[in-house]
């Protein structure tokens, strides 16, 4: 890898490492994670102060060691739909969900009200991760995976059946754009300017700053003031 792209790379992961890190949210330790976002009204339905609701004991999955991403094509390995590939819609790390395109799916009426039975809709459960297998793109076979160093030193999943690199999907959002492929325009604000340092915190108000830049000298003192 040219040096000029890995520094690129490398202050790109640290500015994602940045943005996660300014958008994580602080939950109660006894909340309970679900399908919705925590900021959501949905979640706060579900997790009301006065309600205290059964721990879940979840595996801990270091974010390191995760191997399952949004794109990947994955087989089921239990239920009723065992033995069929699916592609992964969502993650959920904090309970070690998937959720898999038109499986695992349940029927339900929403805005069912006295006078309209409501809206059939076919809503998809989430799958325990244990409950999926990567599926290798060489052969259509699940096989497990492991996290592996190349001689560039980059990291990627391997097949641990078959030894073959397993890439990462590339994802495309909503608005049609791909983050991997994303190149700066020339109104994009680059990383390295995200990531510099502009301000020095100081113990001056926002006048004194002002006053000190302009060269502004003030004589003048305010009277004492007391309290009784």
């Amino acid at each position: 890898m040219p040096p000029d792209l890995a520094s690129q790379k490398g202050r790109a992961m640290r500015l994602t490492a940045l943005l996660a890190m300014a958008a994580r949210v602080k939950v109660p330790p006894d909340y309970r994670f679900g399908t919705n976002r925590p900021w959501t009204i949905a979640a706060q339905r579900l997790n009301p102060p006065s309600k205290r609701r059964r721990k879940v004991f979840v595996e801990n999955i270091p974010h390191e060691d995760w191997s399952v991403f949004r794109g990947d094509t994955v087989e089921v390995l239990s239920g009723k739909d065992k033995g069929k590939q699916g592609k992964v819609t969502q993650v959920f790390r904090n309970r070690n969900w998937v959720i898999l395109e038109g499986f695992n799916t349940h029927y339900r009426y929403i805005g069912k009200s006295e006078g309209y039975r409501g809206t059939y809709i076919a809503s998809e459960a989430p799958l325990l991760l244990k409950h999926i297998s990567l599926v290798d793109p060489t052969d259509r076979k699940p096989t497990e995976v492991e996290w592996r160093f190349t001689e560039e030193g980059e990291k990627v999943r391997v097949s641990v059946r078959t030894g073959r690199i397993i890439p990462r999907p590339v994802v495309q959002r909503k608005d049609g754009i791909v983050p991997a492929q994303w190149k700066d325009g020339p109104k994009d604000t680059a990383s390295e300017h995200a990531l510099e340092k502009t301000y020095t915190p100081s113990l001056r108000t926002l006048e004194e700053e002002v006053m000190e830049n302009l060269g502004i000298e003030e004589p003048r003192r305010a009277r004492k003031t007391y309290w009784y």
